[in-house]
């Protein structure tokens, strides 16, 4: 099968090639995913686990991408819960082989149906600017009706969905990027927007969360003006500063099927809209996550058109031993 993988840690996006990789086969409690389409984040290439395995050891090229939409198209040993044809979306094991590949091998507990009428595009757009929005805001920044969010990249992936997120539940929300990025952010429904560039963050007066998808010196001046008993949720690695009487929090984010279900159903009634920004095909994937430009939004890989047929083929078992 025709996947893309990552060759060179220290040349990140310049070292991804398209290759030919044996189709993966179930494990225990696993499926197999004919991807249909698959989303992915440049900061793949910091994470450790595009590098090595549990164990230490290097992982050949490895195949990138951990969010995506397919059908099902066999069965490990073991695997409840999915059928076969079933059309679903999810996070894959930050540690296996990925998503930009025609076919990937995830456990059946990171995937979540994906309704008949959400396109698979939108569908691998979702998971993880989803589920991160989702749980820093309401597990780790424990939002609440009428208090206020400093969303940083608001008019991004991830920001976007906070920004849709904190407004739906109540939060009065400034958002924040750089001037090109208002208009998407106060689209999305920020009440107000900040350049980052050319206003100062103080201005603004305290907030009860931060949510922040940037680091750095924009996060310590953050920290600054959260309001005491508030919190500052960082995506980019442990804080480092912390509110004064504040929470500072840090999280990977996970593969929750419920509340992908949640997220989905928004989608499909119109109460959330996700950022695509880019969307190419398999192989045009190389070009595409190398570009020479800032790119705004999601960039999605069409694995498979929309009206292709899917594979599905028996239940491969997976016996230990």
């Amino acid at each position: 099968m025709k996947a893309v993988v990552a060759t060179d840690q220290a040349a990140e996006s310049a070292g991804i090639k398209l290759a030919e990789r044996p189709e993966p086969t179930p494990a225990i409690n696993d499926v197999v995913v004919e991807v249909h389409a698959s989303g992915f984040v440049p900061a793949e290439w910091e994470w450790p686990s595009t590098w090595v395995d549990r164990s230490g050891h290097d992982r050949a090229q490895a195949i990138i991408g951990h969010e995506f939409a397919g059908v099902v198209t066999s069965l490990g040993y073991g695997t409840t819960g999915l059928s076969l044809g079933q059309r679903v979306f999810g996070i894959t094991d930050w540690h296996r082989d990925g998503t930009l590949a025609e076919y990937a091998a995830v456990e059946a507990r990171n995937l979540a149906p994906l309704p008949g009428n959400v396109d698979f595009t939108v569908g691998a757009s979702l998971p993880i600017s989803g589920l991160t929005a989702w749980q820093g805001l309401f597990q780790h920044g424990r939002l609440r009706s009428g208090q206020s969010v400093l969303a940083h990249g608001a008019g991004g992936a991830v920001g976007s969905v906070v920004t849709q997120l904190a407004r739906e539940f109540g939060a009065y929300v400034i958002g924040t990027g750089r001037a090109a990025d208002r208009p998407a952010a106060l689209d999305f429904g920020a009440n107000e927007f900040l350049n980052l560039d050319d206003e100062d963050l103080e201005d603004i007066g305290a907030v009860d969360l931060v949510f922040d998808v940037i680091g750095g010196d924009t996060q310590r001046r953050s920290a600054s003006i959260i309001r005491p008993g508030g919190t500052l949720v960082s995506v980019v690695g442990p804080a480092e500063v912390r509110p004064v009487d504040g929470l500072a929090v840090d999280f990977v984010v996970e593969s929750v099927p419920s509340q992908l279900v949640e997220i989905v159903d928004r989608v499909r009634d119109g109460r959330l809209r996700t950022h695509i920004g880019t969307v190419v095909t398999l192989d045009d994937a190389v070009p595409a996550l190398n570009p020479t430009e800032r790119r705004k939004g999601k960039t999605v890989i069409r694995v498979r058109g929309s009206t292709s047929r899917s594979r599905c083929g028996s239940t491969q078992p997976a016996h230990p031993g």
